[in-house]
């Protein structure tokens, strides 16, 4: 039996034409994918793919603004930018960081320290911008890159303004220094203010103006080839210059109170009683800031960090001391307007007791001074006078008295993170120590010590208010602005805080009759310091203890170790019937305020009133040795 097979064409139709359906749909479906992803790329990205596709050929480069110039009230520069060379590195444009750093490396000394540094900001800014590898570049290492600069793709050479401080040392603790921006510094910063720039002021003025210094960045539209170099500009916008700043401080003076401290620790503020302006602001030891521009190593910073004498530290601004005697006319004066007149009269035999008490509170006198009144307890200093006048007052009427005078708050001067030192009260110690006010701490803050605090540039006000007779001023540095690009300046007024009146304008002239004397008198205690003055100053010594003394303790200095002795402190200001000068002088350590302090304040206010040919610096002189107030 023969089997034919019949084709069924029916079924053969119906499975091509299936095929074919599929086919089709196959087609249409990845047409249909390829024509939404055409027209999505030429309609929706069409904007962000036009903007890629240009920056393969042109890229905005920032230009950064001229840093702002800082002068001195003469107009001598104090602060300046100088050429030098730099290395930046735009990562986008590095195929192999690591091999591009060691290539680099061949040709220029690059520290962990630098190469740590960038790998962080290069972390946090975009890619396409320029990052700062290393700077100051010497003449020798800008020569050998700029020779195979071509075999480095992604990093050029750049010449760069830098910062340099002519008066590093000098005006270090004033001007303080700018250094390179840290990631710290960018969580608090505009990034976008300070595109093309790695400095940011640190300290000092460079910090508290640092707006007005900066300046705003500029960028330009450049061309570059396959490689990323630069072909042309195709067009800029100009940065704005950052604006110059003339300040108060009389350079020489400065220099030549410096000079004077010597190796002493502590610090002198000189200021223009009738303006607020700071004229000399010193700290000492100092340090030089300029090697802190680009950062400096880890063994210098580690040596200065950790020396004893604690350089970096801005004594006149952070140092907080207890005032000693100095106070003793403020304290006078809160007196006075309490109804404690100038009549009123104390008998001093060496030494106070309260009431129910066999504890004695000493004066320096140890012989005492017998009957005293106000003048003649402020002329040689008496503690047993202040001691029962505090007693008298209470430490709830001596707090806000003091306090109008600026001692316990802020004084407003225009440097960062000012400390308002410590002006003590019985609600503080209760809040801060959970205990009572006792009244033998009453006692000693008549004489300025125990718990209060102040700081260099608050006595300098202070004693500055005091020559006002009430008028308080609040301390400046800078004393114009002046835009570089109109050349339009502006002056900066001085500020009046507060005018402290009292019941009596007499209450001033006896309290400054009273400082006269103590320099002036034939019992001052700083009398051997205003010998021969052609000028009348108002002055007031201070000593105060570091340590304390057991009521059956003698102080005898060469017995204490040099760190443990007294510090020496001195106020004035001259000439007393027109004040051109008030100042503040605190030594560490230097024992009585007539002895070290009392010298270099009387040179000071000689350097500054006379005639400048016919002083020369000196070291500070000796005139007494008597533990005075």
């Amino acid at each position: 039996m023969i089997n034919v097979r019949v084709r069924d064409y029916l079924r053969e139709t119906n499975l091509v034409q299936s095929r074919l359906f599929i086919a089709l749909l196959l087609i249409f479906t990845l047409a249909s994918i390829l024509v939404f992803r055409l027209s999505h790329l030429q309609i929706v990205e069409y904007d962000r793919l036009e903007t890629l596709s240009t920056k393969n050929r042109i890229r905005l480069e920032p230009l950064p603004p001229v840093r702002g110039q800082i002068y001195d009230r003469d107009g001598k520069i104090i602060v300046e930018n100088i050429p030098m060379f730099s290395l930046e590195v735009i990562p986008d444009r590095v195929k192999n960081m690591k091999s591009l750093l060691n290539a680099v490396g061949e040709d220029v000394e690059l520290s962990e320290r630098e190469l740590t540094r960038f790998k962080k900001m290069i972390k946090r800014r975009p890619g396409f911008e320029p990052q700062l590898l290393k700077t100051n570049l010497s003449d020798e290492e800008a020569s050998r890159f700029a020779i195979n600069q071509h075999r480095h793709a992604g990093i050029s050479l750049k010449a760069r303004l830098q910062r340099y401080y002519p008066f590093g040392e000098e005006m270090g603790h004033v001007i303080g220094y700018v250094g390179r921006i840290s990631p710290k510094d960018l969580d608090r910063v505009s990034e976008a203010e300070y595109r093309g720039t790695d400095y940011i002021g640190k300290l000092g003025i460079e910090a508290f103006y640092e707006h007005d210094l900066l300046g705003k960045v500029g960028y330009e539209q450049v061309e570059t080839n396959a490689h990323g170099r630069i072909i042309r500009q195709l067009s800029e916008q100009l940065p704005t210059a950052g604006k110059n700043l003339y300040l108060s401080i009389d350079t020489e003076l400065q220099r030549f109170t410096r000079e004077l401290m010597g190796d002493y620790r502590g610090a002198v503020v000189a200021i223009e009683p009738a303006s607020g302006e700071v004229l000399a602001l010193v700290s000492n030891p100092t340090y030089d800031t300029n090697p802190f521009v680009n950062g400096i190593d880890v063994v210098s910073y580690q040596k200065l960090r950790n020396s004893e004498e604690h350089p970096l530290l801005n004594r006149a601004l952070y140092g907080r001391y207890a005032p000693g005697s100095i106070i003793k006319g403020f304290m006078a004066l809160v007196g006075l307007e309490a109804g404690f007149g100038t009549g009123r009269e104390t008998f001093c035999n060496g030494w106070y007791t309260l009431p129910d008490s066999t504890h004695r509170y000493r004066c320096w006198n140890k012989t005492g001074h017998g009957t005293v009144n106000l003048h003649k307890a402020i002329t040689e200093s008496c503690d047993v006078y202040f001691y029962d006048l505090a007693v008298k007052l209470g430490i709830d009427r001596i707090n806000p008295g003091m306090s109008r005078f600026g001692f316990g708050v802020k004084t407003g001067v225009d440097l960062p993170d000012e400390p308002s030192a410590l002006l003590p009260s019985r609600q503080w110690k209760e809040r801060t120590k959970g205990a009572p006010w006792y009244p033998g701490e009453t006692v000693i803050s008549g004489i300025g010590q125990g718990y209060m605090l102040v700081t260099p540039l608050q006595l300098a006000a202070a004693v500055a208010t005091l020559a006002n007779r009430g008028r308080r001023f609040v301390p400046h540095l800078v004393k114009a602005v002046v835009d570089p690009t109109t050349g339009g300046r502006e002056e900066v007024a001085p500020l009046m805080v507060d005018n402290v009146k009292l019941k009596s304008q007499s209450f001033y002239k006896e309290i400054i009759r009273g400082m006269v004397s103590v320099v002036h008198g034939k019992r001052g205690t700083a009398r051997n310091m205003g010998l021969d003055s052609p000028y009348r100053i108002a002055g007031k010594t201070g000593t105060a203890q570091v340590i304390g003394i057991r009521q059956d303790e003698k102080y005898e200095e060469e017995n204490v170790a040099e760190k443990f002795r007294d510090h020496s402190l001195f106020i004035a200001f001259a000439p007393v019937e027109k004040p051109r000068i008030a100042l503040a002088v605190v030594v560490e350590n230097g024992g009585s305020g007539s002895r070290t302090a009392a010298p270099i304040a009387r040179k000071v206010l000689d350097y500054y009133l006379l005639p400048r040919d016919d002083n020369s610096p000196e070291s500070p002189s000796t005139t007494t040795e008597k533990r005075e107030g």
